[in-house]
């Protein structure tokens, strides 16, 4: 790593600069452990971000009971969330770089809580309608801003690592909140199955609050700020509308939308027709295809953890900084792609079980990569801002999935052309993708006159 233009350079030998450019590649002791509680409260506010979406699917059939909704009602309730959070997230990711992560994502936290909370005191349609629009738009500054703490907090070789693990969150929350929320509503209804949640949610809000720091509120010593500092040295600074909005001039920029349309997309297809699919095509009771729908979500950590770290193997060997994202974002979509459609061919619940988690496995790491090329395709100024741009195309994918697969099961009775199509919408991202992201924005070409 360069170190600061701050600081003036001195003469020094061979040998000793080689020490300090070793000593550059490595966190401080303090570093490490601003490091350390950044990732855990990323992971712990990331898996509540992931349970409270799943209060209301857990408890659809009692809200539904008790407020006298129709299924047509509860589906607008499940959308809402969904249309809510993909477009916050143009504005969110610009908030986050604007403001910072400490205050973002202690107002998201405590935003988003308070609309949970207010989903267990709710008495109409409207009522709920607004809670759960609230809900998508106070959650939207979630993963931008663990993008943005990775950025500012972690050298460029470790960010695929620390990637993984908060992103590993969306998984791990997904897999423990059926068993979680089952047993907090049948102990003390689902209304206080609300409650509960966001109280937790607020109580996460002000520890981060009151631990996380970002970089400028530090006094950094001069091998911290070398650490952290990219080797384009460019300056921190607060990113202006325009180059916001030039980001959208890049063909990285629209790579990045639409490879991540095609990975939120085949997800979304899962998780909102996962227990459907295996009672329709395999005649799974209710009960049994609760639990067998849980153990792809598993092999999901796996791929989340282990794509971050390939990510940071192959920079570590070399590969340029967008490659070394690039190429495991691509192969493994591919692979989403071929096992989806395997799972559509098959005619065994095993089977279709196994190549389900190969492709859950697979999104996670393609998910993990994506982010990652957060981390270096634009300037640090704008990490926010590129990362929420590429999560509004993954979401706006993933509101669309679920409504498309159940127009293609209500007319063909079946789920071998939704997962088809899956599979074709992967194909397709992948390769725009490839063809797209060619390399990282330079700093100088965001920041020059249109």
């Amino acid at each position: 790593m360069e170190q600061s233009s701050a600081v003036p350079r001195v003469p020094e030998s061979d040998a000793s600069a080689a020490q300090n450019i070793a000593s550059n590649d490595r966190a401080t002791p303090r570093v490490r452990r601003i490091q350390r509680t950044a990732l855990a409260l990323l992971l712990l506010s990331g898996v509540i971000n992931y349970i409270d979406r799943a209060t209301l699917s857990i408890a659809n059939p009692l809200i539904r009971q008790d407020l006298g909704l129709s299924v047509g009602e509860m589906g607008l309730l499940l959308s809402a969330f969904l249309w809510a959070y993909a477009f916050a997230q143009l504005p969110a990711g610009a908030l986050v770089d604007r403001f910072g992560a400490r205050i973002m994502l202690t107002v998201s936290l405590a935003t988003w809580s308070v609309a949970q909370a207010f989903g267990g005191v709710v008495s109409s349609f409207g009522q709920f309608f607004a809670a759960r629009m609230v809900l998508g738009i106070g959650e939207a500054p979630q993963f931008p801003t663990s993008a943005k703490v990775v950025r500012d907090w972690f050298g460029k070789k470790e960010r695929g690592a620390a990637t993984g693990i908060w992103n590993s969150s969306s998984t791990l929350g997904t897999a423990i909140s059926a068993p979680l929320l089952t047993v907090v509503m049948l102990t003390v209804g689902w209304r206080w199955m609300f409650g509960i949640m966001g109280i937790a949610g607020l109580v996460v809000a002000l520890c981060f609050f009151l631990v996380h720091r970002d970089p400028r509120q530090v006094d950094l010593t001069q091998r911290e700020r070398a650490y952290l500092t990219d080797v384009d040295g460019e300056i921190q600074s607060r990113p202006t509308w325009r180059e916001w909005r030039r980001l959208f001039e890049f063909s990285t920029t629209w790579g990045m939308l639409l490879g991540f349309f095609g990975t939120i997309y085949v997800l979304w297809l899962y998780n909102a027709w996962l227990p459907t699919y295996l009672q329709m095509e395999f005649h799974l009771t209710i009960a049994k295809s609760g639990w067998v729908a849980a153990v792809p979500y598993l092999f999901g950590v796996v791929g989340s953890l282990s794509g971050g770290k390939i990510c940071d193997v192959l920079a570590r060997r070399g590969v340029s900084a967008i490659n070394s994202r690039k190429y495991p974002m691509a192969a493994s979509l591919f692979g989403v792609a071929v096992f989806t459609v395997l799972t559509g061919l098959t005619h065994s619940a095993t089977l279709a079980v196994v190549f389900i988690s190969i492709s859950m496995l697979l999104l996670y790491v393609s998910s993990s990569a994506a982010w990652a090329t957060a981390s270096v395709a634009a300037p640090s100024n704008c990490t926010a801002s590129i990362g929420a741009m590429q999560n509004f195309g993954g979401y706006f994918g993933g509101a669309l999935a679920p409504v498309v697969t159940g127009f293609i099961v209500q007319q063909t009775r079946s789920f071998q052309p939704a997962l088809f199509v899956g599979a074709g919408v992967a194909a397709v991202a992948v390769i725009g993708y490839w063809l797209l992201v060619r390399g990282p924005i330079p700093p100088a070409a965001l920041a020059q006159d249109a």
